[in-house]
This record gives C-alpha cells, structure tokens and sequence, in this order.
C-alpha cells in the first residue's frame, strides 16, 4: 500500500513539474472569436452526467448483481474508487497527454493540471467556426477516461487486492488509455482545414489512427477494445477464482443487473450523442442508432439463447443490451438507420459466442465477460463502421473538410483502416496490461490469500458488508 501511495505522489508531482514546459497548444482550441452556444454548452454538461451515471451506479449496479453477494461491495468500491481516482488523473495529466499536439502517439505537457484552460478558452466541435466552452470538454472527455478503467474490474472482479487494482489502473490509465486515445482523436479541428496544403499540415499533426483515417464516433476502439483486452490479460493474469467448476458462482441479484443495465442504456446517450459536440441534427442520428443497435441487440441475443437454452433470461438480455451498446457506439454517428439494426442483430449474436463458446477456447476466467461483450463487441462494431458508413448503404461516408463536402468513399479502403485502429488497440493494451500487471504483481501482489477470497472481500478487503445478514 506505501508503494502505491508513493507512486501517486510521484506521478502528481511530475504533473507539477511538468507545468513549467513549453506551453502547447491544444489540439482543440480554435480563435477565441468564435462564442460557444448556451444550448451547446448545456448539452455538453448534460450528456456529462448521463455518462457519469453509466459509471456511478450504473456500471457499479450491474457488476455488482452479477458477483456473490459477499463480493457486491468491493466491486461497488472498485467502480466507485477508480471513476474517482481516473477523473483526478485526467485533471493532472490526462487530457494534456490525450488532446494536446505532441507527435502521433502522445500529446504534450502543455496543459498538466489544466493550465491555461478557463471558463473563456474554447475547444473545436466538428463543424467550421462552431466551438464550446474548452472546460465543457475537458469533463466531457474525463468520463470517457475514467468508465473505461472501471469497464476492466469486472474481468478479475472477486479477487483482486483493492491496491492492485488502484496501482495497475494508475499504470494502465497513463500509458494505454491516454495514448490510445492520442491516436484516434486527437486532431487540429476543422478550421485548420482551410486548403489543400493547411489541410495536410493540420493532418500531420494528429494521431497515429486518425491519419490512418480510422474512424470511432464515441470510444469502440478507445474504451471496449482497450478494456476488453486488459480485462482479458488481467484474466490470464490474476488466474481463476478458486473453487471455480466446482462452486456455485451464479449472480446473487439480477434484479440489481437489471436496474445497472437499464441506466447504461439511459446514460449511454450521453456517451453516443454526446459524442457529436453540438446539440443539433447531428446528435440525432447518433442518438437513435444508440436506441435501435441496442434494442436489436437485446432480441437477438435473447431469442438466440432461448433457442439454445430453452429458456429467455434476464441475464441474456441485459447482456445484450449491453452488447448493442458496445458495438454500436464506434458507428452510431456514421451510419443509417438499417445498419444500426444489422450492427445491433449482430452484435447480440456474435456477443453470445463470445461470452460462451470463445470464452471456453481460451480458458480465462473473465468473471464478468468483459473481453466477451466490450472486446468482441468492440472489434466487430469497428469494423462494421467501415461497412455501413458507406453512403451506398445508408452511411453518412466521411467528411472532407477542404472541399466542405462529403469525400469519396471506398469501402474496402475504410474497412482496412479500421483493422489497422483494431489491431493497433490489441497489441497495444494488450502490451501495457501485461507489463502493468506484471509491475503490480512484483511490488505489491495481485492477489488476495484464499482465505480471504472464500471468506469475500467485502469484509476482508474493506470491513464492510453490503448486506445484513
């Protein structure tokens, strides 16, 4: 525990002293003549605290139905204590590293602890000449950061030390997350996109994945794949929990589930619609195709499981739901209608494979299938975007911000750089989260005694019961 406490302190204090470099601009930041719109900036904090309520309770509700009830709050606790810890770090360094020009793979230090960001600065939307409160985005982008961290608790979920997991989030945070994100949002915004040569100049100076013309609305790559492949390795990594195969390890309330999954449905249109920066026409589309992927999604997993089963469960639709979630949110603001119904019809099934059928191939013991439904999930919805946002199919095709029109699509072309954003999130979560595993298990330890374990880390991690009994 000194360890982890020493860790955190030395992170802040190279945050401090990291505000005395050069003064970057961020990649976001447009003329300050342009003035935000009051029902811009409204929808921005709106669509903040739907994504805050993803995260707290509604993440925290459904992975805690889905554990023994001796373990419901330490993973209440987990969530709780990591959205927290994540939102800090993002304020210290987070967004500085993540949306700030750097070079392709990392920002800069330009903005460590918010320097220079004020209730006056202002940040690019996706339209020319359009900006919003630079602080709007900021706590926009923070919830982004700190749900996805808390995504990964669920795949070691009953047995992992709570230090170890505030330690590997720390270390996951800075050198997966932030780069990742790097990567795939960062850019110059459009109104550096005034001719042919400001436009490649501009294009040069953003990340990796986004010159690789990678396209992710609202965080499949980002947050699922990212979270899904460290849940994954943290499977492998931490090990079975014991009596595994043995033991009853059905969840203990899915009525709880139920309550957790319907509020990431609600809170989602935040992450979704939120995502298109701006309260208008745009945002719509978005925010239906959150609405149709994820009701799809819930049917198709459900009538596929009462086949094979025999019987509809409340867990296999709120899994789906979920499912639909995930899938669609790298898609949902450039593609139509009728391919968010086949992403969402999709998404439920090959989910329902993931959590059973692969999960059986790689024998990890992903205790709440987090690499199941946000990796797989994340990976096919990804690569469905570069299908469907063809406008041949009804996609909204991508923006050339030169021309100010929408440019020529090749849909084989699309679909490749979208396999270069997937297969540059595997190897590089997956890269971090081993070595950032493996760091934690050498200094402080993964994993609780069994004693502990069997005797649930409500009590023996945290003193604490979330029922009576």
């Amino acid at each position: 525990m000194k360890k982890m406490l020493v860790s955190l302190l030395t992170v802040f204090a190279l945050g401090f002293s990291c505000m005395a470099l050069a003064d970057i601009p961020a990649a976001h930041a447009t003329a300050q003549a342009a003035i935000p719109d009051k029902g811009d900036t409204a929808w921005m904090m709106l669509t903040t605290l739907l994504v805050t309520l993803m995260a707290i309770p509604g993440l925290a509700l459904f992975y805690g139905g889905l554990v023994r009830s001796k373990n419901m709050l330490s993973v209440l606790m987990q969530v709780f204590v990591v959205f927290a810890l994540c939102i800090v770090l993002w304020v210290g360094y987070g967004y500085s590293i993540a949306f700030t020009q750097g070079n392709a793979f990392f920002g800069g230090f330009g903005k460590v602890f918010l320097v220079g960001v004020t209730p006056a600065s202002t940040a690019a939307t996706f339209s020319k000449g359009v900006v919003i409160p630079e602080l709007a985005y900021v706590m926009f982008q923070a919830t982004f950061a700190a749900i996805t961290p808390a995504l990964i608790v669920g795949a070691f979920a009953e047995r992992m030390k709570f230090p170890a997991v505030l330690l590997f989030v720390l270390l996951w945070f800075t050198f997966a997350y932030l780069p990742i994100a790097h990567m795939v949002w960062c850019w110059a915004g459009p109104d550096a996109y005034t001719d042919a040569a400001a436009g490649a100049k501009a294009a040069a100076t953003a990340g990796f994945l986004f010159q690789k013309g990678a396209l992710d609305f609202a965080g499949g790559t980002v947050v699922h794949i990212n979270a899904g492949v460290a849940g994954l390795v943290g499977a492998f990594m931490v090990g079975k929990r014991t009596g595994l195969g043995r033991e009853s390890m059905a969840p203990h309330s899915l009525t709880m589930t139920m309550v957790g999954a319907s509020l990431l449905w609600v809170g989602w249109f935040g992450f979704n619609a939120g995502s298109n920066l701006e309260a208008n026409g745009g945002a719509v589309l978005p925010f239906a195709n959150t609405m149709i992927a994820t009701a799809a999604a819930t049917l198709s997993w459900l009538f596929a499981e009462w086949l094979i089963k025999g019987k509809p469960s409340m867990l296999g639709a709120a899994s789906g739901a979920v499912a639909g979630l995930v899938a669609i949110t790298p898609a949902c603001g450039f593609v139509g209608i009728g391919g968010a119904l086949i992403i969402g019809i999709g998404a439920g099934l090959v989910c329902l494979w993931g959590v059973n059928g692969l999960k059986k191939l790689l024998g990890a013991d992903d205790a709440l299938d987090v690499f199941g439904v946000h990796g797989v999930g994340g990976m096919f919805g990804a690569v469905m975007t570069g299908v469907f946002s063809d406008p041949a199919l009804g996609g909204s095709g991508v923006y050339d911000y030169v021309a100010n029109k929408v440019g020529e699509f090749s849909l084989s072309a699309q679909v490749m750089s979208q396999l270069w954003a997937v297969g540059i999130v595997i190897v590089w979560s997956g890269i971090v989260s081993l070595i950032a595993y493996k760091l934690v298990d050498i200094t402080i330890g993964l994993r609780v005694g069994e004693e502990q374990e069997r005797e649930g880390l409500d009590i023996s991690a945290h003193g604490e019961s979330a029922y009576r009994y």
